[in-house]
């Protein structure tokens, strides 16, 4: 006799329909998206994405807070070497392998850029003071410090959503910048942002 496969809790397929949610968001951005949308790619009935989350707001708003919760979850695990430099080469390197979350860095350029927005704005200014408190309160770095690692990290999430790793071994000057930007990272970089691209 066969034992039946489990079910899946309702906490289980919470967290299934927001990692759907954080690439789908990621890939087609807030207005391009629909609770649809994310159903079909969480395998799960609109209905029931609306039934959990209410509305595509509601939705957006915890792929969101899931998001940051990974991005500082990942810097958590570098460990706290006295070098500033080194500890930074380390936490850039966790905020690449964040590339296997599909639609992460996107889904936050695309939150950073809805401002204006009542309910998602203050969420996305809000989480955006939260990796600057960690930069340096937990990290340590120095205000300076703090600004360019952000920097380099909107840099990241720029040439994410131009693409750009298409144009890498064709265009001289765009091999350039990401051989610069990730002298150790590059093979990852090249191997994991395509799948961001990809459509459901």
């Amino acid at each position: 006799m066969t034992s039946r496969p489990s079910r899946m809790s309702s906490e289980e397929r919470r967290e299934q329909i927001i990692e759907a949610a954080i690439a789908v968001f990621g890939a087609k951005g807030y207005v391009g998206t629909t609770t649809d949308d994310v159903a079909k790619a969480a395998s799960v009935s609109q209905p029931y994405v609306v039934r959990l989350f209410g509305t595509k707001e509601n939705l957006f708003l915890a792929a969101l807070d899931s998001a940051l919760e990974e991005l500082l979850a990942a810097f958590a695990t570098v460990p706290s070497v006295p070098d500033l430099h080194a500890r930074g080469e380390l936490m850039g390197q966790a905020y690449l392998r964040l590339l296997e979350v599909r639609g992460l860095h996107q889904l936050l350029s695309h939150a950073f850029l809805l401002g204006a927005h009542p309910v998602i704005g203050p969420a996305a200014r809000d989480g955006f003071a939260r990796v600057w408190r960690y930069l340096r309160d937990e990290a340590g770095f120095t205000s300076e410090e703090a600004q360019k690692f952000l920097a380099m990290g909107m840099l990241i999430n720029t040439m994410l959503g131009l693409r750009l790793t298409e144009e890498y071994g064709r265009d001289a000057g765009m091999t350039e910048l990401f051989d610069e930007c990730f002298p150790v990272s590059i093979g990852l970089v090249l191997e994991e942002a395509p799948r961001a691209h990809e459509p459901w």
